[in-house]
């Protein structure tokens, strides 16, 4: 009998594991409840939530291929050696089958199960997955891991040229066990369920990731370039939430995209192209926590910036989490983070450049409250982000480059579109006023939204200053866009 034990991997098609323990014998499924790993890890409630909602759909598409899908709690991830092992032991499992997860809790964790289990005679395959490419395997010349994407990118495509990673089979049905599926719980004590209208926004199971890859591939991917910077167009995939839960893979999205651009890399249509980057910064992100674990662990990706002195402003800090900051660029992407649980990329950068350079806070604190809000949370993409905006990380932007609210809001928001919509106490304001209310007095009943937290050009200067300060950090002037 084999065992193969679900994490961040819930779909049937293209599912290594499951394909590999299902070719081998008779299998059973598996899926832990980690509260409170999850609460330590920030996990949001709506990405529990959506964690939920898919093994319910994916336990109704096992039943009918005879595989039990079966709920243990292993509240903290160092009792799961002890529940898989309990649980293979019950079952006589021959071997225990999972797809390699990323991150320094992660790794101990599978490390510690492979050695109970081994100690017993039973065999625990790990396989690559949620990966194109194995850490370790895409390396520079001199054998360390890639600090800069373009680097990385140009190896990836290279080995993609001459290989490029297949879909694996699904698994068939299988003689009938005597077993039953376990009932899939609605929740999870500590995370609440998230309202009616966020759940909307993301409904469970793998034909609806599918159905966004065939939309998306086959009539916005040409446009992907061109409108993915502007939050009020539907220029993404809305795939991110799908992918970080693996309710679809990055296999089946390389091929998608290739497949729309007659399968070419560099050359072609432009939107394909620059999406496939896309999915393979989320591989780099990927890469660089496994290369440099101290990621995993809350420290800067450049060790000299640890010494930054960041501010202690705990009300400004609550402005931004709270939508009330003054800048309606800004506020109006919380607020859509807080209602959907999502938030434009080209927005992510926008409002963690100004937490981390005009408010001058600790890059974690947004690190943090991201991942505690966000349903297609994922560590190493979400650290990678912060550390990049930052310029804390790698490949990170220069510290003299500071995004200008104002200038991102006129330029990505030009109507006030977005901002409208999530600010509709603005909607009385022209095109020109939208983005910056306090340059007009209080008589335009705008008299309940805030006035700027932070005069931008100072904060800028004093973010410079923090980070020229600190040593071996030449002066180098600096330029806001």
């Amino acid at each position: 009998m084999q065992l193969i034990w679900l994490r961040s991997d819930l779909r049937l098609q293209d599912n290594t594991a499951l394909s590999a323990a299902a070719a081998r014998g008779p299998s059973v499924a598996v899926y832990l409840l980690s509260p409170e790993q999850w609460l330590e890890h920030d996990d949001a409630p709506c990405k529990v939530d959506f964690w939920l909602r898919n093994l319910g759909e994916l336990s109704l598409a096992l039943d009918k291929l005879n595989i039990p899908l079966l709920i243990r709690t292993a509240s903290r991830w160092d009792e799961a050696p002890k529940v898989v092992l309990d649980l293979c032991r019950q079952l006589k499992i021959d071997a225990v089958h999972v797809n390699e997860e990323y991150g320094i809790h992660e790794s101990r964790r599978d490390t510690a199960v492979a050695q109970a289990l081994k100690a017993e005679g039973i065999d625990f395959h790990s396989h690559l997955d949620q990966l194109l490419f194995s850490p370790g395997t895409v390396l520079t010349k001199t054998g360390t891991y890639f600090q800069v994407f373009s680097q990385f990118r140009k190896v990836c495509y290279d080995r993609l040229r001459r290989s490029l990673p297949g879909r694996v089979v699904a698994p068939g049905v299988q003689a009938p066990i005597n077993l039953n599926s376990d009932e899939i719980p609605s929740r999870v004590d500590g995370f609440e369920t998230p309202s009616d209208s966020l759940r909307a926004l993301w409904p469970a199971g793998e034909a609806e990731a599918r159905r966004r890859l065939d939309t998306f591939a086959d009539a916005q991917i040409d446009y992907y370039q061109s409108e993915r910077d502007y939050p009020a167009k539907p220029g993404t995939s809305q795939l991110s939430a799908y992918l970080a839960a693996g309710v679809i893979s990055p296999r089946q999205c390389l091929h998608a995209a290739l497949q729309s651009n007659q399968g070419e890399f560099e050359s072609g249509k432009l939107g394909a192209v620059t999406w496939i980057n896309e999915l393979l910064w989320r591989e780099f992100y990927k890469h660089i926590l496994v290369g440099y674990p101290r990621v995993s662990r809350h420290r800067a990706f450049r060790p000299e910036t640890e010494a930054l002195a960041w501010r202690d402003a705990p009300d400004e800090l609550a402005a931004w989490q709270e939508a009330r900051t003054g800048l309606p660029i800004i506020d109006a992407a919380m607020r859509q983070l807080l209602e959907t649980g999502w938030m434009h990329n080209r927005l992510r950068m926008v409002v963690a450049m100004f937490l981390t350079k005009n408010l001058l806070i600790d890059w974690r604190e947004g690190e943090r409250f991201f991942m505690r809000h966000l349903i297609d949370g994922d560590l190493a993409a979400n650290n990678g982000g912060w550390q990049w905006s930052s310029s804390t990380g790698t490949d990170s932007a220069p510290y003299f480059r500071i995004f200008n609210p104002l200038s991102q809001s006129e330029k990505f928001d030009a109507e006030g579109v977005f901002i409208k919509h999530w600010l509709p106490e603005l909607a009385g304001l022209n095109k020109k006023e939208v983005h910056n209310p306090a340059n007009l007095s209080g008589l335009f009943g705008i008299a309940d939204y805030p006035s700027p937290i932070v005069n931008l050009s100072k904060s800028r200067e004093r973010a410079l200053a923090a980070f020229k300060n600190l040593p071996s950090r030449q002066n180098t002037g600096g330029h806001y866009e």
